[in-house]
């Protein structure tokens, strides 16, 4: 028993003296301090990224300021060149406007004119007054009044092509049995069949609703 005893002491001193933890001790702080550089090299990283986070955010900003800024001006620069145009729209409208009232005021000047100069034909009785002159006129004075009619309806004729309308006479009595009146601006032609029954200004007025 007493063998059995001293037996066990001595295993258990053998095994004391030959379980030796330095190495493992060593080796743990050596994991320790491994790991402690670690923890310092992640947080200064984790620093690093949430310095170049916060930089990154103020460009951000910065950046949208800018287009904010940009964007505005770029509705004044639109603004302004829409009213640039608008104007010059404008003025242009008012040019043509103008224009076309001083070619208007033009037409009906040389209208009234032309107006005018057919009043005064029809005054002057051309066709009344070759019927009575020709009673008491012979020979080279009845042909010299033959002339000026035929003058002056020649120039009746050019006024009413003036103003888009064309005469037609009858060939066997010589009346005038016809008119054409053309507008060019609308693309209208009318046809009217002169009628004794109606007076010249029933016509007259007729001619100038149609142009």
């Amino acid at each position: 028993m007493e063998l059995e005893l001293r037996d066990v002491v001595a295993l258990t001193k053998s095994v004391v003296d030959n379980f030796d933890i330095e190495n493992d001790k060593n080796a743990h702080s050596r994991i320790m301090e491994g790991l402690a550089r670690m923890q310092q090299v992640r947080d200064a990283t984790i620093r690093h990224l949430q310095d170049d986070l916060h930089k990154l955010s103020r460009q951000h900003t910065a950046l949208d300021a800018q287009l904010r800024h940009l964007a505005d001006a770029q509705k004044e620069a639109d603004h302004a060149s829409r009213n640039t145009k608008l104007d010059t729209l404008k003025f242009r409208t008012a040019k043509a406007a103008s224009d076309a009232e001083a070619e208007t005021e033009r037409l009906a000047s040389q209208a009234a004119d032309l107006a005018a100069r057919l009043e005064e034909l029809d005054l002057e009785g051309v066709e009344g007054r070759l019927i009575h002159g020709q009673g008491s006129m012979t020979g080279g004075a009845a042909r010299a009044m033959g002339d000026v009619v035929d003058d002056e309806v020649l120039l009746r004729l050019k006024i009413y092509r003036t103003l888009g309308i064309e005469i037609e006479r009858d060939d066997d009595s010589g009346e005038w049995r016809r008119a054409v009146v053309r507008n060019d601006d609308k693309g209208d032609v009318h046809v009217v069949n002169m009628d004794k029954k109606f007076s010249r200004f029933f016509y007259a007025n007729y001619f100038w609703k149609t142009l």
